[in-house]
């Protein structure tokens, strides 16, 4: 797991700067400690680096040791084994199935709101979902979100997913180089390889862009404990205020230069194309919650496709998997801004 420290920074000048001006800027002497994790796609670590550069978290009081993972099942893990207070982003489909079997953890607001990623492919003849019948898919841990994204995918497209296996692989981004090697058959992966198919020898499933074709599936959330809840309240709500700045910030036209540069240091890649695929589309989809509310329906989508996959008994009330007052609260922190 890469460890990344966060220290007290000023934010940058230039328009960027003044598009969202800290409503209370914090003195050193009142940071709050909180340990974060999230998971390693390459965007969602853009944004923990636009956090960090703009100084997003400084201004909101925080000191942060943020722990990255590769799927939704270690964040679980690292939540219960109290190791982290807050998951800022990852796919939330297990928790309202570990809530159902006991564990203490509640959703606590929303990040990616659908879904920033296409199938993709180096075989010639895989074009269309259909075509996934009898071949092999690379996706996260069963049951965590790369998989389920697909469940939902074989599902809508009318595809017997007994017909087709899966293979744990890790993140999107080694999704996506196991595409690419043609260890898989195809696979989810994010959108700033999207017009990079003649660099790569990949292409984009005709009909498997995820944010239209699977749009009410909710892709990444923020969740924490019970007891950090009670105990580090005032440190996840501006934990929470610090990343809804960051989400605003992204999807307003000022942030390109900041974005492309984050996403340089995120990926290690100097080219800019696809720093700058991967922006257009933020730009375009507006992807990111800027207020943290999850609704009632997103939730209940996502508990009605585990109950329909047995990954969970039955549909839990929206107040037993979701608690959005730290949202409302770090959203008031901010104003208008």
């Amino acid at each position: 797991m890469n460890k990344l420290k966060f220290s007290r920074r000023t934010i940058l000048g230039g328009a960027s700067a003044s598009l969202i001006m800290a409503p209370n800027v914090i003195h050193a002497q009142q940071k709050l400690k909180v340990n974060l994790v999230s998971t390693q796609g390459t965007a969602g670590l853009a944004i923990q680096e636009v956090a960090q550069a703009q100084g997003f978290l400084a201004d909101a009081g925080v000191e942060a040791e943020i722990i990255t993972v590769s799927d939704a099942s270690k964040v679980i893990a690292s939540l219960l084994g109290n190791t982290s207070d807050l998951c800022l982003w990852s796919g939330l489909g297990g928790v309202p199935a570990a809530i159902e079997k006991g564990a203490p953890l509640k959703i606590v607001g929303g990040a990616l709101l659908f879904p920033t990623h296409a199938v993709y492919s180096s075989k010639p003849d895989i074009k269309r979902v259909s075509d996934l019948v009898g071949k092999t898919i690379g996706v996260g841990a069963l049951g965590t979100q790369l998989h389920q994204v697909m469940l939902a995918l074989l599902r809508k497209k009318g595809i017997d997913i007994t017909k087709v296996t899966f293979r744990n692989v890790g993140s999107s981004t080694d999704v996506f180089r196991a595409v690419v090697a043609g260890t898989v058959d195809a696979g989810p992966s994010e959108v700033d390889v999207f017009e990079q198919g003649n660099k790569y020898k990949t292409h984009a499933l005709e009909d498997a862009n995820l944010w239209t074709e699977v749009p009410e599936f909710t892709f990444q959330a923020a969740y924490s404990n019970d007891e950090s809840i009670a105990k580090k309240r005032p440190q996840i709500v501006r934990a929470l205020s610090a990343f809804a700045r960051a989400y605003r910030f992204v999807q307003d036209p000022s942030s390109k230069a900041a974005w492309i540069k984050a996403y340089q240091k995120a990926s290690g890649k100097t080219e800019e194309a696809e720093a700058i695929t991967q922006w257009n589309f933020i730009q375009k989809y507006q992807p990111y919650s800027k207020d943290l509310i999850l609704g009632p329906d997103r939730i209940q989508f996502m508990q009605q496709l585990n109950v329909d996959l047995e990954v969970q008994k039955s549909v839990l009330p929206y107040e037993k998997v979701a608690d959005m007052s730290l949202a409302r609260e770090a959203i008031a922190i901010l104003g208008n801004k």
